[in-house]
């Protein structure tokens, strides 16, 4: 008996301990929650929910089904997974009560469904400083639907682009911007920036791009240009986008816009046409000709000199519009560029044509402070300018091999321009007493044509760190012009006025050319230091014939005036030699070496039989340290320091008779000055706070100066002659620093302080009746400001700068001219039920009144727009513009030199009605998703 209730105990208690250390079966099927289809071989896994270890696993079958059994009491985590599909993931327990779990049907999502559906919020690592670059991460900014690169730069900390499209970074003027490190019609920002897609943008950098050989070689060779990187998304590269806009407007104000861009695989083409009166001259008409500076003769950095098409007021047009006047352009150009043959090769094109006309009037008034008395200048210039040009520009590059590539750029410009200028000038002395008046008429028609071709080889030696590169250059530019000169000068005397008549034709037939050869070796010295070895030889002449005619009695101007015609043959050569050391180790670089060129200079002046030879020595020493302290943080100091050999003009001026109250005579007694420029740059990110800081500085001293000696007679005549100076030092300095973050606690509004500081001081003789004084003039301004700007999507968004000025003109000799200033821009955008959106922007100007100047200056430009946007993709856009609303666009400038002060107003485009329709087409690889 005992033994059957000891039996029976025991299996009641094997019964009991059985099923509470019972096994289970888990089980379901996988199926596509958008198709339904069964997702057979999907990884199904059973893991401890305590350590995440893996308990069992096994694949669907066909149908979708799995089954896991055996499964013991306890806390798990069921995960599956199939690729390209979100996993699924669900935490469960198992205990008596249960013997059987049963999912049935498990929906899995593909993620490329996931990713259309979701807005990414939070915040990103929005800028990363990579050594010398800034990248920025458009996915941690807002992006509108058809917004352009413009509209993306103007979020990020750092960055102020005004009404015009000009870009200011970190302080500096950005002039050039890449698409994925290629050319994008040259060098012209604005085409990129007003029509590239901000939705179209994986990242953009900013950074001080190197020459094509620092590139190659690593080191720094000193040539840096502020360069923006526009990369494109991957799926951005395919189909094609542009835009259409036709507007009208009262006082007979038209603009219209096109632009197509196509790209496709590895291939870019894009075309645009623009033509209006409003302003709007061209995306980025805003290069000059490569010779195109005024001024008679140029130097070039390593001493060279050559002769432009300017000296008097006879200079060919360049196609400049600053707001002065009013314009009519019509522009286009075309762009091509591609990559074959496995990269090795590429193709890079631009051809731009197109004409221009600005007419309009200036009026200046300016006062010259003597230690002799105050003389007043008023002058009075109609103006009418026109010119027609054609460029086109080609890149070709080939990679030979791994070690060897060829790069070719060739680029050539016709140009055609026609000026008229009329001018009429006033000189008063004490009690506006007369001393001298000027009546002017100059028209010219002037030819242009420029050539250059450059070949850089590039070879990688064996030894890693061991190159060779080769530069050739050659350069050809010709100027031809014709124009005639009209001229009434009175000047006063003890005895009355007396009149001098000049009427002349002038032509000028002006050819340079130069080739150039520069060949650099670097070699690894250690594991930290690189030398970098430079040759180069220049051969450069020109030829420079510029004749006057008077007019004979026969109405025909064949009369050779020998006085004021010249002609000049001019032939140089330059040998330059240089090292510079790399040393890098850690987060350290450090580069430090030197250049010298050797010129040869002669120059025949052929009317007078007379040869001027100079034979001399340029210095170009140049340090740099740079320290990266992490990923967002670094510091660079840099040293240059450049010898400045006097120019033709100073040494020898082209004679002329355009301006009889103002004459330049020459000195060949002249030396070289030396010019040192030390620059700090700082910048730091903070990726928590979402703060940024820039800091730069610079510092010049110019030893030996080449400095003016004006001798400015009773009449108001001035003579200028050029001097050395050893007594004292011209200095230049500045300095910009801002702060920028992100305050969330003010509804994630973006704010930024500003400061700037910049001035100089320099020196000049002047000579009057009273004798001989070394004048020092001062120019200083300080300066700062605040931004704010902050994007609501699909809401509103606006930006503004504000901040005071305070300029201070100081000369020795005369009067200070110290002032307080105000400037302000502000921008921004509300979007309306019915997609309705009200832009408005002002721009604010205020100059204080000064010692001199004893009246202020004041304007407000504003203007606002009010626009409907049609269909799903808002790209159909009709708006009414208001232009200049307070019709307060008053042309106005002002600014000091030595001891005068001078202020002008000219003519402007002023208040009108404009009503304009605009299309935006697309149609790339991805859809358009908005993004914070």
């Amino acid at each position: 008996m005992k033994r059957l209730l000891l039996s029976l105990c025991l299996f009641v208690f094997i019964t009991t301990y059985s099923k509470a250390q019972s096994f289970h079966t888990i089980k379901g099927r996988t199926i596509d929650t958008a198709s339904t289809t069964l997702l057979s071989g999907t990884s199904i896994a059973v893991l401890n929910a305590k350590d995440s270890t893996l308990v069992k696993f096994t694949r669907a079958a066909e149908n979708g089904s799995f089954e896991l059994s055996g499964i013991k009491n306890g806390k798990f985590i069921l995960l599956v997974s199939y690729p390209k599909y979100a996993d699924f993931v669900d935490h469960f327990t198992l205990d008596s009560t249960t013997q059987v779990k049963d999912y049935g049907k498990i929906n899995l999502t593909g993620m490329a469904k996931i990713l259309a559906d979701v807005i990414i919020k939070g915040n990103r690592t929005a800028i990363k400083i990579k050594g010398d670059t800034t990248e920025f991460d458009p996915k941690a900014f807002n992006i509108e639907p058809n917004s352009k690169v413009e509209d993306l730069l103007k979020q990020f900390p750092g960055f102020q682009i005004d009404k015009d499209g000009k870009i200011t970074a970190q302080g500096k003027t950005v002039p050039k911007v890449l698409v994925d490190g290629e050319e994008f019609f040259g060098d012209d920002p604005t085409l990129v920036t007003k029509n590239l897609r901000a939705d179209m943008v994986e990242s953009v950098q900013l950074y001080d791009k190197a020459s094509d050989q620092a590139s190659f070689t690593g080191i720094d060779d000193g040539e840096k240009t502020k360069t923006l990187n526009i990369k494109l998304k991957e799926d951005k590269k395919n189909g094609y986008f542009g835009k259409l806009q036709g507007s009208y407007g009262t006082k007979d104000f038209y603009q219209g816009q096109a632009m197509f861009n196509k790209f496709w695989g590895k291939k870019k083409f894009s075309a645009y046409g623009i033509l209006g009166n409003n302003g709007t001259v061209g995306l980025g008409w805003d290069d000059r000709d490569k010779y195109g500076a005024s001024g008679g003769m140029t130097m070039t950095d390593d001493g060279g000199m050559y002769f432009s098409s300017g000296g008097d007021d006879f200079d060919s047009y360049d196609g400049q519009y600053n707001g002065q006047g009013l314009p009519v352009a019509r522009t286009g150009g075309l762009h091509f560029d591609n990559k074959w043959n496995k990269d090795k090769e590429s193709l890079n094109t631009n051809y731009k044509i197109g004409s221009i006309r600005v007419q309009g009037d200036r009026n200046s008034i300016s006062q010259n402070n003597l230690a002799s008395g105050v003389q007043n200048n008023t002058s009075d210039e109609a103006f009418d300018n026109d010119m027609f040009r054609q460029k086109l520009d080609a890149m070709y590059e080939l990679k030979i091999d791994t070690t060897l590539t060829m790069k070719v750029n060739v680029d050539g410009a016709l140009k055609k321009s026609n000026t008229s200028n009329i001018f009429k000038t006033l000189t008063t002395g004490e009690n506006d007493k007369f001393l001298n008046s000027s009546n002017r008429t100059l028209s010219n028609e002037v030819d242009d044509q420029s050539f250059n071709m450059n070949v850089l080889f590039t070879k990688k030696l064996k030894k890693k760190g061991r190159t060779l590169s080769l530069n050739l250059n050659q350069s050809i530019n010709k100027s031809n012009s014709e124009g005639y000169l009209n001229s009434l000068n009175t000047r006063a005397t003890q005895t009355g006025n007396i009149d001098s008549l000049t009427n002349q034709l002038k032509t000028n037939d002006i050819t340079n050319s130069a080739f150039k050869l520069n060949a650099v070796y670097t070699e690894p010295l250690s594991k930290t230091l690189t030398v970098i070895i430079n040759y180069g030889l220049t051969l450069m002449n020109g030829k420079s014939d510029r004749i006057s005619f008077n007019q004979s009695g026969s109405g025909r101007y064949d009369i050779l005036d020998t006085l004021y015609s010249n002609n000049f043959e001019l032939n140089q050569t330059i040998n330059q030699a240089g090292a510079i050391f790399n040393y890098k180790k850690g987060k350290t670089v450090i580069n430090f070496g030197s250049k010298f060129s050797g010129v040869n200079f002669k120059q025949d002046d052929i009317y007078h039989n007379k040869t001027y030879v100079r034979n001399f020595i340029n210095y170009m020493p140049q340090a740099t340290y740079q320290y990266r302290f992490s990923q967002q943080k670094s510091l660079r100091i840099s040293y240059n320091g450049n010898t400045n050999q006097p120019s033709l003009d100073q040494l020898q001026p082209v004679r002329v008779n355009n301006d009889p109250f103002n004459v330049v005579e020459g000195n060949q007694d002249l030396r070289p000055s030396f010019r040192s420029n030390v620059n700090a740059n700082y910048n730091a990110y903070k990726v928590l706070t979402n703060q940024s800081i820039w800091l730069n500085g610079s510092y010049s001293f110019t030893t030996n100066p080449i400095i003016s000696d004006v001798t400015t007679d009773g009449v108001g005549k001035s003579t200028y002659r050029y001097i050395n100076y050893n007594d004292k030092m011209q200095t230049n300095f500045y300095l910009y620093a801002q702060i920028s973050r992100k305050i969330n606690a003010l509804g994630e509004i973006n704010v930024g302080l500003n400061v700037n500081a910049n001035g100089n001081s320099s020196y000049n003789f002047i000579t009057t009746d009273l004798g001989r004084t070394l004048n020092n003039t001062k120019n200083y301004s300080y300066g700062g400001g605040v931004n704010i700007s902050k994007y609501k999507d699909k809401s509103y968004s606006f930006y503004t700068n504000f901040g005071p000025s305070y300029n201070m003109a100081r000369a020795s000799i005369g009067r200070n001219s110290d002032g307080w200033g105000w400037r302000g821009y502000a921008s921004g955008n509300v979007q309306l039920p019915g997609k309705f959106e009200i832009s408005t922007d002002a721009e604010y100007q205020y100059n204080g009144k000064t010692q001199v100047l004893t009246e202020s200056f004041e304007r407000l430009i504003w203007n606002a727009s009010v626009s409907k946007k049609f269909f799903k993709s808002e790209n159909l856009r009709f708006s009414a513009t208001v232009n200049d609303i307070l019709n307060q666009n008053i042309g106005f400038n002002r600014y000091a030199s030595n001891t005068s002060i001078s202020q002008s107003s000219y003519t402007t485009i002023r208040r009108y009605l404009m009503f304009s329709v605009s299309w935006d087409f697309n149609k790339m690889g991805g859809g358009l998703k908005t993004q914070k």
